[in-house]
């Protein structure tokens, strides 16, 4: 499996875990005063954060990524559903 495959895989679920955490799991702790959720979906989150940044590095150079495309799929990891518009723009481009 080459790194390209396994950055798809890690950019979806990192995109999950984000959601997961800010639509679920934050406002259980909030309304229902119950930070389980957090915990348990915060440490898995926090990894995939880390391996789809160090990927997206990684794929720069054999994707020619611009400084801007980089930085939008750096920030696409930091926005609800970004992770989606970058497989969607980037990543299904590169398949082609």
């Amino acid at each position: 499996m080459s790194f390209f495959n396994i950055f798809r895989i890690i950019a979806f679920l990192e995109g999950i875990s984000y959601i997961l955490l800010l639509f679920l799991a934050t406002p259980i702790k909030y309304l229902a005063n119950d930070p389980q959720y957090v915990k348990l979906l915060g440490m898995p989150h926090g990894l995939l954060f880390i391996a789809y940044v160090i990927l997206a590095y990684t794929l720069k150079k054999d994707y020619q990524w611009n400084k801007l495309d980089f930085s939008i799929v750096l920030l696409a990891s930091i926005i609800p559903f970004g992770t989606f518009y970058v497989d969607k723009k980037y990543l299904n481009k590169a398949l082609q």
